[in-house]
């Protein structure tokens, strides 16, 4: 075949039927992937059933939210799994925002932990603290658990001192200001289709 001979292929080829079966199974594989991806940013139900009313941690008044929830768009990508809220000074006490029983507290990574299991799937952690509690003591709500600490290098969460505050319903971290019913949930309401 030479320059000047025409090709004689007809200008779109189209798969055979078992590469378009494997296609169209990929495309379901990947759509299957993405709504589950979805599901995974999608916020918990915004309003929990729990076995009591929640406070903030903190000792006085409402804090300022230092740094606000960012749910991450998956389980392993970067978010901010809670709030910080401004905790006044360093060895500021840290309470209990409902009662619960203490599920763990020690060192993770380079910051001391303290965690309460409150029972209906909610655990909430709070670091950087210093606390003499150990796994397993019962807490009631608004008691003191811990003091806001400092990491091991002596600094602190933020650029002011900061307590951290987590909460996990079920092993998915949720916004834990929509456990004291400060903030209303976004509603979609459908169109109004007689307009």
């Amino acid at each position: 075949m030479g320059p000047e001979t025409e090709d004689l292929r007809p200008p779109l080829c189209l798969p055979s039927p078992r590469r378009a079966t494997l296609l169209v199974g990929l495309l379901c594989t990947l759509f299957a992937l993405t709504g589950s991806a979805a599901s995974w940013a999608s916020p918990p139900p915004s309003s929990p059933t729990t076995d009591g009313d929640w406070e903030l941690p903190t000792q006085t008044g409402t804090p300022e939210v230092l740094r606000p929830f960012s749910a991450p768009p998956a389980p392993w990508a970067a978010g901010h799994r809670g709030v910080d809220l401004g905790a006044g000074s360093a060895g500021a006490s840290i309470r209990a925002p409902a009662s619960g029983t203490v599920s763990f507290t020690g060192t993770v990574v380079d910051r001391e932990v303290l965690s309460i299991d409150h029972g209906a799937g909610y655990v909430s952690s709070f670091e950087p603290i210093a606390s003499e509690l150990e796994d397993g003591e019962a807490v009631s709500a608004g008691e003191v658990i811990a003091e806001l600490d400092s990491y091991e290098e002596g600094s602190s969460h933020c650029e002011e001192p900061c307590v951290h505050w987590g909460v996990r319903h079920h092993g998915e971290y949720i916004n834990p200001l929509l456990l004291l019913g400060d903030l209303e949930p976004s509603i979609l309401l459908p169109l109004n289709e007689g307009r």
